[in-house]
């Protein structure tokens, strides 16, 4: 997330990742755990919306 533009903010066991252009927030579980359900349709429909797949094809 952070190599992709994302700016990380951590409150207690919650990693929030924003991009400051986007107005959506991704919550994430920590390092080690499995993402819920909800936050990996969230987190892909958000690559899909703002085309952000193409900052991984520019690496």
């Amino acid at each position: 997330m952070l190599a992709l533009g994302f700016d990380e903010r951590i409150r207690g066991s919650h990693h929030i990742y924003e991009i400051p252009d986007l107005l959506e927030v991704v919550t994430l579980q920590p390092r080690g755990r499995d993402a819920k359900p909800y936050q990996v349709r969230q987190l892909r429909d958000l690559f899909i919306q703002h085309e952000l797949s193409k900052l991984l094809e520019d690496e």
